[in-house]
């Protein structure tokens, strides 16, 4: 199984778009307390906005892809909204 997520540091309004093999909830412990020195490092505390799930890497890959454009990025900031 691989993912596509997404993660939102409401103390700094920044979105993070990534995917991984890894269980989603496990990337965002490794984000918000393991790695230093990284892009996420820097906008701590993250929450896990949502994960979609694909049967390959390469689905995964075109998913972050495409929530990485302005179209995407207009449906995770609507998507952010939507929660308030």
């Amino acid at each position: 199984m691989f993912y596509a997520y997404v993660l939102f540091s409401p103390t700094t309004n920044k979105i993070y778009i990534g995917y991984t093999s890894r269980n989603p909830e496990e990337r965002l412990f490794a984000h918000n307390n393991i790695e230093k020195g990284s892009y996420t490092s820097k906008f701590r505390p993250w929450v896990l906005l949502f994960w979609e799930v694909f049967d390959t890497k390469a689905k995964a890959l075109g998913r972050e892809k495409q929530l990485k454009s302005a179209a995407g990025r207009r449906f995770i900031r609507e998507f952010i909204s939507n929660q308030d």
